[in-house]
Formats: structure tokens, sequence, C-alpha cells
């Protein structure tokens, strides 16, 4: 498949409802959020992990679809049948096997192809790949206002507990949420790392299923943990050709979501109007507004 000849950009909105979205294992599991503002984060790698868990569950492994990031892998394993094919053994040259290598990880892996990936350590050295598709931080639109719940287990692990509570079997507990969250994050589609030799591949198909992943990889990511999370808009800016033709930060700058009524805190999103400035983008620039 030939590689995309277009650049994008996108702003992708999403919500959580008493959930937390991603939760800071360095403090106790709490939503992250900006110290200074107490808006909610949720990281790009949170969003790409989500994205890799849609690919495989619809592509379940096919060909030119793996997951190279895949949960609890072994990455050096992983690479290792790279260095299996004939087209790598046949070559002697060290550089010539690891480019060789790259370009078979960048045809197999969706992730590779897509973010791209660091594999040149020692072992099975694939080399280093600048993935085209590349996802901010997801911040939320207001402040928000973790709150910690308390939560009862009718059960204990052991007997001895069991013996200490004299048969009472409960277990307590506590759960971080978020009562509401509007998230926003921006992405960026780069033509030039997919194409050529030293591009990856990454294909009109290929985002085609990027664009999927976004707006189902939440129905497949359900969890006790995260409530209830939605795709809420994506809207995407195509540009005429691979390089672009217009700054990044202002075709974003047209994307705006304000409150309805500023009085009391959000709880749903119809509590927000999304709006897009479309006498602020060029005539060049094709707006397309995928949900």
């Amino acid at each position: 498949m030939a590689a995309i000849n277009n650049r994008y950009e996108f702003v992708y909105l999403f919500d959580v409802e008493n959930g937390n979205p991603n939760g800071d294992p360095d403090a106790g599991n709490t939503p992250r959020i900006d110290p200074e503002t107490g808006h909610g984060l949720v990281t790009d790698v949170c969003l790409k992990r989500k994205i890799r868990n849609y690919v495989d569950v619809v592509k379940q492994g096919g060909e030119g679809y793996n997951i190279y990031v895949a949960e609890k892998g072994v990455l050096s394993q992983t690479r290792e049948p790279a260095y299996k094919t004939e087209e790598v053994k046949a070559l002697k040259k060290k550089d010539e096997q690891v480019a060789a290598a790259r370009k078979w990880m960048c045809a197999n892996f969706f992730d590779v192809r897509t973010f791209g990936a660091v594999m040149s350590t020692k072992e099975n050295n694939c080399g280093q790949v600048r993935g085209p598709v590349q996802l901010t931080f997801a911040k939320s639109i207001e402040p928000i206002v973790p709150a910690e719940v308390s939560i009862t287990r009718m059960a204990v692990e052991t007997a001895k507990e069991a013996e200490a509570q004299e048969g009472d079997n409960r277990t307590m507990g506590r759960k971080h949420i978020v009562p509401y969250g509007l998230y926003r994050a921006e992405g960026f589609v780069s033509a030039n790392l997919a194409q050529g030799d030293k591009g990856t591949g990454f294909s009109d198909d290929d985002l085609e299923l990027l664009w999927q992943a976004l707006a189902n990889m939440f129905d497949h990511d359900h969890s006790a943990a995260r409530g209830k999370m939605s795709p809420r808009g994506l809207i995407v800016f195509k540009h005429k050709d691979a390089l672009g033709n217009a700054p990044a930060h202002k075709l974003f700058e047209a994307v705006t979501v304000t409150r309805k009524d500023a009085e009391g805190p959000a709880r749903a999103f119809t509590d927000y109007v999304v709006a897009v400035d479309k006498a602020a983008i060029p005539d060049i620039v094709t707006l397309e507004v995928k949900f």
C-alpha cells in the first residue's frame, strides 16, 4: 500500500464520568492533574495504548497489523523474526541488516508504522523509527476536582483476616474518580515521515483505521476504574499536499469549546458548545468532522 500524500492535524474530544481516565502511579493512582491550573491530564502514551489495543482486537494479529508494544511483551523477542527473514540474513553489513530489519518492522507492525519506535538496542537491533502520527497530552477544558470515595468488599483475602474480624469479612478501600471532565487532545499526521525509503509506509488504510480507533476504542476499554468514557468529537484538517498549507496551531485555534452556562460544575457533554471558525481555515485546507 502506498504511503499517505497529505498532511493532517486533528482535534480529539472525549469525556469521563465518575471514572479515572489516567491514574498517576506515583501519586497513589489519583487522576493526573496540572498542579498550577487544576486541569486534568491524560498522557499521549495512555491514548496510544488504547489505539493499540483497539487495532489488536479488530485485526487480531493479521498480516501487517501486529502490535509491537504489546501488553506483557518482550521487545527484543518481538524483533527477533526480522533477523530470521531471508532478506536480512542475506546481508553482510550490519548497517544494511539494521535498515532491512527496520523496514520489516514497519511493514509488519501497525504501531511502529504509525507512532514509531526506538529499536536500536544491542539485541536484534532494528534501528529507530520516527512515527508520522503523534498526539499531545489531553487536557480537560476546565479544572477538575477529583473525588476519593470509600468502597467495601464483602470478602477478605485470607483466613487470618476473617478470624481477626470474627467472620464479618469486610475489606474497606478507596477509589479515585473525576465526577465529570471533558478532555481535548490534538494530533499530527506527517506525510513526510510516511513516504520514501526512510518513511514508515503509513497508508490511507492505516489512517482510516486510526480514525476508527479514536471513534471506538473506549467501547473496548471499559473497567471499574475508568467509569464511563466516551468519544465526543474528531475534527480533522486535511492539507492539500505533504508539506501542509497552514500552521497547525492556527488550525487548532479555530476549534473552541465553551460552556453554555458558567454557573455550577459541568456534568455532561451537553453543558458545552463545540464551534469551528471556518473563516479561519484556508480554502486549501479541507475540514472533516468525523463525529
